[in-house]
């Protein structure tokens, strides 16, 4: 029969093992009560409930531990005074709620300074602890010092504020919670809520300024748990004598926003403990590797088009959207409570409040407010036209006016939508506002923006399960609309020179505005992005009013929004057959500049880094041969050789040429290394140098690649190391290498032999991509075009470089570009004779060894579950452009 605990920690405690031994006799049962709390979990328990059951496992062990070491080790039956010893709990520890990998936060609390036994205490149970390999973060202070830490450390007063006596001396516990409980009683409130309101924003920052990030860390994240945390501390600060300061909350905070905190809180709880435990450890942000795993076990499922991963992550958004207006309306609250008026000088003055000119509307203190909910109730309208009266006087919402308006969103009527007043209202805030992106926001935080407008509403918090968007659908837009607004405002004159001069020659701004806000709103849909993008365009501006022609205007945006980036990025803009068809696509100057904004703001919001000079260059490229065309100059080819004519020199000279330089574009804080080869030209010179990049490990994030009429070849890339940075910035000897290495490459005199397969990266891996290949004989006379889509890697562009070397291909051009995790290259071949390839078997045997390629994937990690489908539900997404450019396959492919 198996001794008790006791009697087992007993015999480890007093053998030679010492802490190894007492660690090895608890380590079984404090697994079985986390296991017990991780089946709690798995069955769907509450996420509050599962963290007080990894509590209480916690408390278990600590005291346990607590009454071996201070009965038995170091026993003290008639303990002197300065023996006296308590074990706090303090923190989130001593909140009562844990993680499955959470620290545990411990003070060791005497009445003055240290003995030799309570040293000996200490030190026998933290290495107890460390043994189990527990994280541990403890101090040892005396009542007297942890008082005096109190009154001028806010992090140390706010760990204090969720003390909890666990074991020890408990008259010593309770005189420090009644003295500490004195000491916050008399305390100004408003130093501590200043402090807490600017660690939440120095955390913000820190982790992402954007609520919306699609990669979110779920505790110090914009609309985490921490934000929740900051409500319970400042909460528990003016009523320390409240459980969890529940009497402030209650004051605070209507009973729909207390409900709305308290399934916050649940939801978050649910989702962290999930996350730690699909990662095996204290992983706080929820990336993609993470994100479909986490899905399934908290009980999402995949609904039509839409993966369970982005039902499950939608969820999550709105969640945080609860959390930003909650943490919102307190801590302005909070603010007019106390007289805190440090945001801008009219707050100066307490008790201000002016008339606005609008009935029911005052200026309160600095902000804009109501002078009740009936005002909205008595002329719905109003509530569009709150956000005009903001955006004019440059005022944020009080938290009365917010509240009131997200209590008025059954207002929002069919009627209302059709209003000329309500609808000239909010094209105002949208084209003619000062910062539409603020104002926007606020709007769309209130859910007033998509109750207004229902096409909007359906992509509010809307995620895409894909590397290439950083934000969540409407929160890209936003920024769009916001970047648009700084280019007419000439804001980013410096990064696009050319937009900011053509936006204020567009005829119809509201227009592009429009577009802009309704672009993505058919992502999701059955009939792909573009499609439905159109068919919601068009139903959004028959309701606001629009006129037909203004209209068709904007359902064309929408429906081409993708195009310029595509021919640009995805074809040879040197080519006119290129310019020409794009210049027939778009019809007009004024659709190409209203296009053009539309475009570089679209990219630019996608996520940081994403827009750079190469991308910027290409569009402008294609933009001025487009221009010209409508000017009715002739078309001639572009000469691909002449940036680079010291290279090209010194090619002709010795048949292979190479140089580099770093690129820094001042928009991002991304930067690449382009590297230009010139070469006379040879069948398998691509190759060469795809295989010398990627023997380098070296990452093409773009490159452009073309031959001139009198055969010399040129060849551009854009690279990045492993991490993201400019290749050979780190370690300049590594460029120095890459250099000679495609100087041998294109002169045929170093071929990388067959490359090892690439470790697996686990978020790439996390995606299932579906390869495209798509054969184009009609695009440009005189060669195919051979646009292939699928999963990155490295090596990929060598490998289909490879398979078109190995069909007796030859590469006029090549245009390579990233979208996240998937990669899209297209092509410009020809075959032996330097004509157009025939349509046949040999084209089909071609699409068929490159999808082999393009699918050849590593296999998922040991812990990662197997790829989610990236979320393209039409090629369009990703600007693969099936609508726009045509596509021409052998009847028997089809």
């Amino acid at each position: 029969m198996t001794e008790p605990l006791d009697v087992r920690l007993v015999e480890a405690a007093t053998s030679s093992d010492g802490p190894v031994g007492v660690a090895a006799v608890l380590r079984d049962t404090w697994e079985a009560a986390r296991a017990r709390a991780g089946r709690r979990l798995e069955a769907g328990g509450d996420g509050v409930e599962v963290a007080r059951l990894y509590c209480a496992a916690a408390d278990d062990l600590l005291t346990t531990l607590w009454r071996v070491t201070t009965e038995t080790l170091y026993p003290a039956h008639n303990p002197t005074a300065a023996e006296r010893l308590s074990l706090i709990a303090v923190g989130g520890y001593g909140r009562g709620v844990l993680a499955p990998y959470s620290d545990l936060d411990l003070l060791f609390l005497r009445p003055w300074k240290s003995s030799p036994r309570t040293e000996q205490v200490i030190e026998f149970m933290l290495h107890v602890l460390w043994d189990l390999g527990l994280k541990v973060g403890q101090s040892a202070r005396s009542l007297d010092e942890c008082l005096a830490l109190a009154r001028t450390d806010m992090t140390i007063r706010t760990a204090l504020l969720e003390a909890r006596y666990l074991a020890g001396d408990a008259a010593l516990a309770e005189e420090f919670e009644q003295k500490f409980r004195a000491l916050v009683e008399k305390a100004d409130p408003r130093a501590f809520i200043a402090a807490k309101l600017e660690e939440r924003d120095v955390r913000h920052q820190k982790t992402g300024a954007v609520r919306y990030r699609v990669e979110p860390n779920v505790k110090d994240g914009k609309g985490g748990l921490r934000d929740l945390n900051t409500l319970f501390w400042i909460a528990r600060s003016l009523a320390p004598e409240s459980p969890l300061g529940a009497r402030v909350l209650d004051d605070l905070l209507t009973a729909r926003e207390r409900r709305t905190f308290e399934e916050a809180f649940d939801f978050l709880w649910r989702t962290r403990a999930h996350l730690h435990r699909v990662a095996g450890r204290a992983e706080e942000k929820l990336t993609f590797d993470l994100q479909p795993e986490v899905a399934r076990r908290m009980g999402w499922h995949g609904r039509g088009d839409e993966p369970a991963v982005e039902r499950f992550m939608r969820r999550y958004f709105l969640v945080a959207r609860d959390v930003g207006a909650l943490t919102r309306a307190m801590s302005a609250k909070l603010e007019a409570r106390h007289q805190k008026r440090t945001m801008s000088l009219s707050r100066l003055i307490p008790g201000r409040r002016r008339k606005l000119g609008v009935e029911g509307f005052i200026e309160d203190a600095g902000r804009l407010s109501v002078t009740g909910a009936e005002v909205f109730a008595q002329a719905p309208e109003k509530l569009l036209y709150l956000f005009r009266v903001a955006d004019q006087h440059d005022l944020d919402l009080h938290p009365d006016a917010f509240s009131a308006v997200t209590r008025s969103l059954s207002l929002v009527t069919p009627s209302l939508r059709r209003d000329p007043e309500a609808t000239r209202a909010f094209l105002d805030i949208l084209a003619q506002g000062q910062r539409p992106y603020r104002v926007l926001t606020l709007m769309n935080e209130t859910g007033l923006l998509g109750r207004f407008l229902p096409e909007w509403g359906r992509i509010v918090g809307q995620t895409q399960f894909n590397m290439y968007h950083a934000y969540t659908v409407d929160e890209h837009t936003l920024q769009a609309i916001g970047i648009i607004n700084d280019i007419w405002r000439g804001k980013l004159k410096g990064d696009h020179p050319t937009a900011t001069e053509i936006v204020h020659r567009i005829d119809d701004f509201e227009a592009l505005m429009l577009a802009m806000l309704l672009h993505d709103v058919g992502k999701g849909g059955d009939r792909g992005q573009l499609e439905d993008g159109a068919i919601a365009a068009r139903r959004a501006c028959d309701r606001l009013g629009l006129d037909p022609r203004r209209t068709e205007f904007v359902v064309w945006l929408v429906l081409n929004h993708l195009a310029l980036s595509d021919h640009a990025q995805k074809r040879d803009v040197s080519d006119p057959a290129t310019v020409r068809a794009f210049a027939d696509l778009v019809g007009d100057p004024e659709r190409l500049r209203t296009l053009l904004v539309l475009t570089v703001a679209d990219i630019r919001a996608v996520g940081p880094g994403v827009w750079n000079g190469w991308k910027g260059q290409l569009i402008r490229d294609l933009y001025q041969r487009t221009e010209a065309v409508f000017r009715g100059e002739a078309v001639t080819r572009a000469e691909p050789l002449a940036d680079y004519p010291e290279l090209v020199a010194e090619a002709l000279e010795k048949g292979a040429s190479a140089q580099a330089l770093t690129t820094t574009d001042p928009e991002t804080a991304s930067a690449v290394t382009r590297v230009a080869v010139a070469a006379r030209d040879r069948p398998g010179l691509f190759v060469d140098l795809a295989r010398a990049l990627a023997e380098a490990g070296a990452d093409v994030v773009g490159a452009r690649v073309a031959t001139a009429a009198d055969g010399m070849a040129l060849d551009v890339f854009e690279l990045q190391d492993g991490a993201g940075a400019p290749y050979g910035q780190a370690e300049p000897r590594r460029l120095t290498r890459l250099i000679a290495s495609l100087e041998a490459a294109a002169s045929g005199k170093g071929c990388a032999a067959n490359l090892p397969r690439p470790a697996p990266n686990p978020r790439r891996a996390a995606f299932d991509v579906r390869p495209t290949v798509i054969i184009d004989l009609d695009q440009t006379p005189g060669a195919a075009v051979v646009e292939v889509s699928g999963a990155d890697r490295p090596g990929l562009l060598a490998a289909l470089a490879r398979t078109l070397a190995d069909h007796r291909l030859s590469i006029r051009s090549a245009h390579i570009a990233g979208f996240g995790e998937r990669a899209v290259d297209s092509f410009y071949v020809t075959d032996a004779k330097g004509r157009t390839p025939k349509p046949g078997k040999s084209l089909d045997a071609l699409r068929r060894d490159l999808e082999v390629v393009l699918d050849r994937q590593a296999e998922p990690g040991p812990r990662q579950s197997a790829p989610v489908r990236a979320s393209v539900r039409d090629v369009s997404d990703l600007g693969l452009g099936r609508r726009v450019i045509p596509v021409s396959r052998p009847p028997e492919a089809r």
